[in-house]
């Protein structure tokens, strides 16, 4: 089977070396393979993707040697896909709208005596729109009231049998999916017709991507993303999880914390294949 790789960043700032060595990552997987390297710019959260962004980041991955095959893709131009495949997931009773605020499930679990925590460590939503009468929740929806869609976990693993996956790299080998964990998690809001979890796994697809190489720090989203292929009927590729970078003082390089830009690196002399050593990628002279 032929590999296809892909690098997906947010448009919601300018590349750093993180994002280098998850782009190199996946490229040079995909080229020592003989395969294909995609582009893919998931920009779904309009308040804070930036054209300017996205602009900049197929310059820098350009100008690193970074060259991916065939067309971008951009999410924003797919939100009916995403739609048309939520509400097949609505008709069959896997999803259910929640009206509850941020505020108020904060109340909610705040009076929880041990409300139960996901994989990323955040309380686990307590389930209070998931047993509304089917007539209140059309209603509500009737009336316009904001909502969120969330995944019945529940409905979802009812009768089912665990799935597996194939792990690459560290810790390799064949694993189970125990998406349990996660609870009834958002796949649509108001402002995003869809959640991150579903549009990667819903691209994926529909790329036709084998190997999701990606960092350490989304392992655990791999078992909702294997459920959700289960459901939907898509294909579960290869994963391969790598090392986050981090700075002097231990933390994941993040652009909230202003890690040091590509641009900037660049504008300050330095040369790709520098910056390529400097984001852990070993044989810069490699990457063109």
């Amino acid at each position: 089977m032929a590999v296809v790789t892909r690098f997906a960043p947010s448009p919601t700032g300018l590349l750093h070396l993180g994002h280098v060595h998850a782009a190199a990552t996946a490229w040079r997987a995909a080229r020592q393979a003989g395969g294909t390297f995609l582009l893919r710019l998931e920009d779904i959260d309009p308040a804070r993707c930036r054209p300017a962004f996205a602009a900049a980041i197929l310059e820098d991955l350009a100008w690193l040697g970074l060259h991916h095959d065939g067309e971008v893709r951009v999410q924003s131009a797919h939100l009916h896909e995403y739609r048309e495949a939520l509400a097949t997931l609505a008709e069959r009773g896997l999803i259910y709208p929640c009206f509850c605020s941020r505020a108020a499930i904060a109340r909610e679990i705040a009076g929880s005596a041990a409300a139960p925590h996901g994989p990323d460590g955040t309380p686990l939503y307590p389930g209070t729109c998931r047993a509304l009468p089917a007539a209140t929740r059309a209603a509500r929806l009737a009336e316009g009231a904001p909502h969120a869609w969330r995944l019945d976990m529940r409905a979802a693993l009812a009768g089912t049998t665990p799935r597996r996956f194939l792990e690459q790299g560290e810790g390799a080998g064949w694993e189970t999916a125990n998406p349990a964990p996660f609870g009834d998690v958002v796949l649509a809001r108001r402002d995003a017709p869809a959640s991150y979890h579903f549009c990667v796994t819903h691209d994926d697809a529909a790329q036709g991507v084998t190997l999701v190489t990606r960092a350490e720090d989304l392992r655990p989203a791999t078992h909702l993303h294997v459920l959700l292929q289960h459901l939907m009927g898509w294909p579960t590729p290869v994963y391969a999880h790598h090392r986050l970078l981090r700075g002097p003082d231990g933390a994941r390089l993040a652009k909230r914390d202003g890690a040091a830009s590509v641009r900037a690196l660049r504008d300050a002399g330095h040369s790709a294949h520098e910056v390529l050593a400097m984001a852990g990628m070993p044989g810069g002279k490699t990457y063109r």
